[in-house]
């Protein structure tokens, strides 16, 4: 059992700029909720709990929230406003059990499939955690991550390494990543490409795992595309 968080706290601001009504863990996707579907997937890999941080301001995410967590759903829901996606995870840490904890936002789709490999490598070889990557490149500013012939991550970069791979959003951890988040938290950091690398100065091991297809959904443009994904996956 692993424990899952989602960081769903942003505006959505660009979503809304371009015309969607809905709250963005609320756009739907092939007929589901992105936030629905991706809680779905965590229950189906064996999450043990899955905490929530979610804006004020989204009332219908929260009311969706409470509707599953209702049903029986093992949620933990913060609902706040934050600076960035690494304050929201600071946020979810009290949630984050004594083991590991697979984190993403909201809006990275990916397949049940390559979170299910993913997790089911954690604990082996001696790994700090393993780290989701993927080769299709749709960020604006993607953090790109430069891997040896092991698999092991050497670097996360701003310019494109070696290996091809970029971020793929997903981060599965061991709680003693949460002493460098602690640490970035005081030293006023923001990014969680800082945090990343601040893993690997302070000596965690960490494994890449190629999750194949992965999209963020930050423009109306991309759920037609997320959609194409999932139904190919």
């Amino acid at each position: 059992m692993i424990r899952f968080a989602i960081i769903a706290a942003g505006e959505g601001s660009r979503l809304t700029a371009e015309g969607l009504a809905v709250p963005k863990p609320m756009v739907l996707l092939n007929g589901t909720p992105m936030i629905v579907r991706l809680i779905d997937i965590f229950m189906k890999v064996g999450a043990d709990r899955i905490a929530v941080i979610v804006n004020p301001a989204s009332k219908l995410t929260i009311d969706q929230l409470q509707r599953m967590s209702s049903a029986g759903y093992p949620l933990d829901i913060v609902v706040k406003k934050t600076e960035s996606p690494m304050h929201s995870l600071h946020e979810l840490a009290p949630f984050l059990g004594d083991g590991y904890f697979c984190a993403t936002t909201v809006d990275t789709v990916f397949s049940e499939k390559a979170l299910a490999g993913l997790v089911s490598g954690l604990g082996h070889d001696g790994y700090d955690g393993i780290m989701g990557v993927t080769t299709l490149i749709d960020d604006e500013k993607p953090l790109h991550v430069d891997v040896n012939g092991l698999g092991e991550v050497m670097e996360f970069l701003d310019e494109m390494g070696n290996s091809g791979y970029v971020s793929a959003g997903v981060y599965a951890l061991s709680v003693r990543s949460l002493m460098t988040l602690e640490k970035c938290i005081h030293g006023q950091n923001r990014r969680m490409r800082t945090f990343q690398r601040m893993l690997l100065s302070d000596g965690l091991r960490l494994k890449a795992y190629d999750m194949g297809p992965v999209i963020d959904v930050d423009h109306a443009s991309d759920i037609a595309r997320a959609e194409e994904i999932i139904r190919s996956i």
